[in-house]
């Protein structure tokens, strides 16, 4: 069996930043729909198309092909009164409290005593990125399947 619209993909990676450094520890594996449903970063899923199980490659991609670039206006500080006792950085938020919710994800990054720095950036926004690839998996999407996977991209979508 080949990539194809519609086939489902079992995928081990590693992630490196441009320097070579590893991104994530050790391999990890994820499985994604075939076909455009927004579960992979176009470049991959262009580069993987007509592949057979057993497959290796790697590919470098730019930040507009990944996370985009990083934008200093999803940086904010909010008091400190506002969040958790325990908190730390690397926690994340739905939305900065005392702020109307703008569909961001926000990370602490930095707190004192009076105030938290959060980020909206994802982490590798504005990073290059090298994935290496190896595919592990192929089988056909059932009718169902590629249904719920359209649902959950258009959803996505919004």
């Amino acid at each position: 069996m080949q990539i194809a619209e519609n086939v489902w993909v079992t995928v081990r990676y590693r992630l490196y930043d441009s320097q070579g450094e590893a991104l994530e520890e050790g391999e990890r594996e994820w499985t994604y729909l075939h076909g455009g449903y927004g579960a992979v970063f176009p470049k991959v899923e262009a580069a993987l198309l007509g592949q057979r199980v057993g497959y290796t490659t790697t590919l470098y991609l730019e930040p507009e092909d990944t996370f985009g670039d990083y934008d200093a206006s999803l940086l904010r500080i909010a008091p400190r009164e506002g969040f958790p006792v325990a908190l730390e950085p690397g926690m994340t938020f739905e939305s900065v409290p005392g702020e109307a919710p703008d569909g961001e994800l926000y990370t602490v990054t930095d707190l004192t005593e009076d105030a938290v720095v959060l980020d909206g950036n994802h982490p590798l926004a504005g990073m290059a990125i090298r994935f290496e690839l190896e595919i592990e998996d192929l089988r056909a999407a059932t009718d169902e399947e590629i249904s719920a996977e359209r649902e959950r991209a258009d959803a996505e979508a919004g």
